[in-house]
């Protein structure tokens, strides 16, 4: 006769299974929750929906080869940026040259990563049927920047026509470089200060209505830093999949968005230089 299971044989199976279930899952869920997430801050050289179209998908492709999680803070604007970075609220942050050396001053941050394949400079842009043909034209006019304290496109343009020119003019800030553009593109103002890196990064209809009157000298570019109180394994981590993820195709094609073309480790000494252009007198908090 064929043998038949009872339930009562089952029984004390099912409660040894129901028993040692949390212990088997016990581990999946603690390594799931000791996930840490880090602040990572961008300046606002675009708009919110736009920045983090750019960032969003960076992190999501460094998360899959890191041990910890990136939470993305957009800013309204650079002085709220700026106030972020210099009170250390951002584990990690993505900012201006100028930046690092105040927020290294204040907070001791470290930069991780730049890129190698340009350098920063700043530029003033007029609109393409404006007179305009040197910056000493420019006296007593106004003259839009995204902020005072946006390195390539508010210190350095202004620090260059004031010292350089030695003009009188009359800052307008804007916010973003985006906003930049198009008060001049629009004729709200009679110049604008930017970089090269967003100026290519407008729409076409704008462009087409703007030319580049001048250009500073150059710096190298924004690095991403990272505050003291991140542990050193997960600052030097995060730089390894950085680089790691800019060695493929994919990882390219976003970096280039940002800009960073080329990106490479980055140190103190790479902005040290700075500290020599007389920069301060143009910089304050709003």
């Amino acid at each position: 006769m064929r043998s038949r299971s009872t339930p009562h044989l089952w029984q004390p199976l099912r409660t040894l299974f129901v028993l040692l279930l949390p212990l088997i899952l016990l581990p999946i869920v603690a390594s799931a929750a000791e996930r840490t997430t880090y602040s990572l801050g961008v300046v606002p050289q675009f708009e919110q929906r736009k920045l983090f179209s750019i960032w969003q998908p960076i992190i999501d492709e460094l998360e899959q080869q890191l041990t910890f999680d990136l939470q993305l803070i957009g800013s309204p604007k650079i002085p709220v940026f700026e106030k972020k970075f210099l009170a250390g609220e951002y584990d990690f942050a993505y900012m201006n040259p100028y930046h690092v050396l105040k927020a290294n001053q204040s907070q001791g941050y470290i930069p991780l990563v730049r890129d190698a394949s340009r350098q920063l400079t700043g530029i003033v842009v007029v609109k393409k049927d404006s007179p305009y043909t040197d910056p000493s034209q420019l006296e007593k006019k106004i003259i839009a920047f995204p902020s005072p304290n946006a390195l390539g496109a508010s210190l350095m343009t202004r620090a260059d026509l004031s010292a350089l020119y030695r003009i009188e003019f009359f800052p307008r800030y804007v916010q973003t470089h985006s906003s930049v553009y198009l008060n001049v593109a629009l004729g709200q103002t009679a110049a604008g200060g930017g970089v090269l890196s967003t100026f290519s990064a407008q729409p076409d209809e704008v462009k087409a209505r703007l030319r580049i009157l001048y250009e500073t000298r150059g710096v190298n570019p924004h690095p991403l830093a990272a505050h003291p109180r991140v542990p050193e394994a997960d600052r030097e981590a995060l730089k390894t999949a950085w680089l790691e993820l800019a060695a493929t195709e994919e990882g390219q094609a976003l970096m280039a968005r940002i800009p960073m073309i080329q990106p490479i480790p980055a140190s103190m000494s790479d902005y040290s230089a700075l500290l020599d252009w007389g920069l301060d007198q143009y910089y304050f908090l709003e």
